[in-house]
């Protein structure tokens, strides 16, 4: 199998920081996981989405990483939602309890949605 190295890039959009994934994420995915959380953070936005349409495998190290975001995120305030998983992978985040934490959707657009209509109102 043919490795490919994890890119991970953010975007900020109204509320939220976009981490747009390419490549695997497994052992050698951690220091861009860890970087790209970090730089969509600074805009301290009320949710960090992760975009999965770029991404064809994630193995169990890939899971316990994208668990530590996770964790980073609530312990932070911030929620975590994701799109763009294969069948594969949706079916992965149902079984280990994943989808149970971060709020799953099929397309940028649904999970923007949804950020933006639980944000909190400003007065």
């Amino acid at each position: 199998m043919l490795v490919k190295q994890l890119e991970a890039r953010v975007r900020p959009q109204p509320g939220a920081a976009v981490i747009d994934l390419h490549g695997d994420i497994d052992t050698f995915a951690e220091a861009a996981l860890n970087d790209a959380f970090a730089e969509a953070s600074q805009g301290h936005p009320s949710a960090i989405v992760l975009n999965f349409r770029d991404v064809e495998y994630i193995n169990s190290t890939g899971i316990a990483l994208i668990v530590g975001l996770l964790a980073r995120a609530r312990q932070s305030g911030r929620r975590m939602v994701v799109f763009g998983l294969n069948d594969h992978y949706a079916e992965i985040f149902r079984i280990t309890r994943l989808a149970e934490f971060m709020s799953v959707f099929p397309d940028e657009a649904s999970a923007l949605a949804d950020v933006v209509s639980s944000a909190p109102q400003q007065m």
